[in-house]
């Protein structure tokens, strides 16, 4: 992953954080790429990086963001 060399986040962010990455990953059909779940996970850590803790907002901005990303 890229631009996460120092990032670090206590347990209950991290928790956030895989909450919102199991519900993102549950709306895609099946078989989910590899390429959509690291631009889910990338896109998550961004937004956590950047202040965000509600896991919905996380969510939401991971499937907004992997609509607009060319598809692998």
């Amino acid at each position: 992953m890229k631009d996460f060399p120092n990032a670090s986040f206590p347990p209950e962010t991290i928790k956030l954080m895989k909450d919102a990455m199991e519900a993102a990953v549950e709306t895609l059909p099946d078989p989910v790429s590899s390429g959509h779940l690291k631009s889910i996970a990338e896109t998550i850590l961004r937004t956590a990086k950047e202040g965000e803790r509600d896991p919905a907002t996380l969510q939401r901005m991971a499937l907004l963001e992997l609509q607009i990303r060319p598809r692998d």
